[in-house]
């Protein structure tokens, strides 16, 4: 489990002091999400310690499985009334002719995976979850990302060089792949890189202050 602590000067003013007295947890594993969270300058803390069974129910649709997976991981995480504990949770996927694009399982997949997506449009949605003991909120936020044309060459290159296998569709916006690659974005990019952290910060502003006793 690690902390986030941000060193900053003690400003009069916090766009997130309603956060302060809350115990900030990101439940996630993702290096990315954790340098999204960190832009908005939140104190928290990172822990993954509680998995849950990704198993989507039949017939769910395809953008309802980012957000339905974020509130599964919410409530999986034990919380008790007066906690003070704010649990933040989300998953990525990417959407193709309809068909769901998770993490691939191994090279060959992210390879196969690139394939498919390079000369075409598709669709990522993040699903984000912000719960506390006594409420609970989910959003999504949906980008379309189009994807320049790439030969086997080119997608191998970047799959050798950079393993996306972390990575929903395979492939990292950040990274060699999005530089060369990606022709354009409709939507925002920190969702294409797991964290739709505007729609998150505007959530997080209307959580009320804490009563500490």
């Amino acid at each position: 489990m690690r902390h986030f602590k941000q060193q900053l000067p003690d400003p009069l003013f916090h766009p997130l002091d309603n956060l302060r007295g809350y115990d900030v947890i990101l439940a996630s594993g993702s290096p990315r999400r954790r340098e999204l969270l960190a832009m908005l300058d939140v104190d928290f803390r990172v822990d993954t310690s509680h998995s849950v069974d990704e198993t989507v129910p039949e017939g769910l649709p395809v953008e309802e499985v980012a957000p339905y997976l974020s509130r599964l991981k919410a409530m999986a995480y034990p919380l008790t009334e007066g906690d003070g504990k704010l649990v933040i949770t989300a998953d990525t996927v990417v959407i193709i002719d309809g068909k769901v694009l998770g993490k691939p399982v191994d090279e060959a997949d992210a390879r196969s995976m690139l394939m498919e997506l390079q000369g075409r449009t598709q669709k990522v949605v993040t699903g984000v979850t912000v719960r506390t003991a006594e409420d609970m909120t989910t959003f999504s936020a949906e980008s379309e990302v189009e994807f320049a044309p790439l030969t086997e060459e080119e997608i191998a290159y970047y799959v050798d060089r950079y393993r996306p296998l972390d990575k929903a569709g395979a492939y990292g916006i950040q990274e060699w792949i999005g530089a060369a690659g990606i022709k354009g974005i409709n939507g925002s990019f920190y969702n294409v890189m797991g964290l739709p952290v505007q729609r998150l910060y505007s959530l997080l502003k209307t959580i009320g202050h804490r009563c500490q006793a």
